[in-house]
């Protein structure tokens, strides 16, 4: 069988997982703090038909080889989390943007923490600041009751505090936020949640504005760092090499198709 029909199918595989990830980036392009996907490739092994500088006489070596590959194979599926999206003006009390590195710490319901960059929060019945998906933050925050929340300020360096109808200034909470040496590394789990994994490493936790984290700009939100030219462009990269791939089957087919027929 010839070796372009195997080569070919997996150059199709892989486009296929190319634009998949292209259509998850547009999928999210309004969604709070998503970080773009990239789909990265490597070649498979290669088949040696010569070794490059194998001996052909006592003083001759081939200055090249026959080498010849079987295809690619899909390596990862990078984020981009050092390009910020943009910031967008909402007027809401608790939204808050990073400007900068760092992700919100936020508590699941077993126990763990994950980590996010959106920065939309809300208030419960007890006056509790959680996620939009109702997860409390980390440290927990929690305002006075029957507060006025046009007086809820978030401070760059993620200081809460509100101020009473007399004028006098009350500090509710600090804010924190988490940085990793490799956040590439971190696991998706849904809900713009991330999930430490040991590629990751551990967090790093901190004050915002302070050693390398991002400061926080209240009544402002991060959309997406997702390009919508760029990922047009992606897929349609994708689709023609999807297509070159496909003629590459068609092309195999042909010349088997012509050797089986062959006729004296």
């Amino acid at each position: 069988m010839m070796r372009a029909l195997w080569t070919s199918a997996s150059g199709m595989i892989a486009q296929q997982l190319n634009v998949d990830t292209v259509a998850n980036n547009l999928a999210n392009v309004n969604t709070n703090g998503f970080r773009r996907v990239r789909a990265d490739f490597a070649d498979l092994f290669y088949q040696i038909g010569r070794n490059p500088g194998a001996t052909v006489t006592a003083t001759q070596r081939l200055p090249t080889g026959v080498q010849v590959g079987v295809g690619v194979r899909p390596m990862a599926t990078t984020r981009d989390f050092y390009t910020l999206g943009n910031i967008q003006e909402t007027g809401q009390p608790f939204d808050v943007a990073i400007m900068g590195q760092g992700f919100y710490v936020i508590q699941l319901p077993d126990g763990r923490q994950a980590y996010t960059r959106d920065g939309s929060f809300h208030l419960t019945a007890n006056s509790e600041l959680v996620s939009g998906d109702g997860l409390f933050t980390v440290p927990q925050i929690v305002f006075p009751a029957n507060m006025d929340q046009n007086l809820v300020t978030v401070g760059p360096d993620g200081q809460v505090t509100v101020t009473d109808p007399q004028g006098a200034i009350q500090q509710v909470g600090q804010v924190q936020l988490a940085r990793f040496v490799n956040p590439e590394g971190l696991r998706a789990v849904g809900g713009n949640l991330f999930v430490e994994t040991e590629a990751s490493g551990q967090p790093i936790t901190g004050i915002p504005g302070q050693d390398g984290l991002g400061e926080l700009q209240q009544r402002f939100l991060e959309n997406s760092n997702v390009q919508v030219v760029t990922e047009m462009v992606g897929l349609i990269i994708g689709q023609r090499a999807y297509e070159a791939n496909s003629n590459g089957i068609q092309t195999a087919d042909s010349m088997l198709n012509t050797a089986v027929t062959l006729r004296r």
